[in-house]
């Protein structure tokens, strides 16, 4: 698909680093599967990987995690 942000470069799929802020909570998620922009690095999450990324920051948050560093597991 072409990417929405720099209107050029064209996704492909690949990983990304997904950082979600909940309050005073940080979660980073690494080696999150991704459509990848080639250009700019936009990243696009499909709906139930975002769905569990959610998911684990919400759930950091409420044990009052400050920061949380995670690698994507299915």
């Amino acid at each position: 698909m072409k990417c929405a942000i720099c209107k050029i470069g064209e996704t492909h799929p690949g990983t990304a680093t997904v950082t979600l802020q909940r309050g005073e909570t940080t979660v980073i998620v690494k080696d999150t599967p991704a459509e990848v922009c080639q250009n700019c690095g936009e990243y696009y999450l499909d709906e139930s990987v975002a769905k569990k990324q959610y998911e684990q920051a919400d759930e950091a948050a409420r044990r009052h995690a400050e920061l949380e560093i995670l690698r994507y597991a299915a």
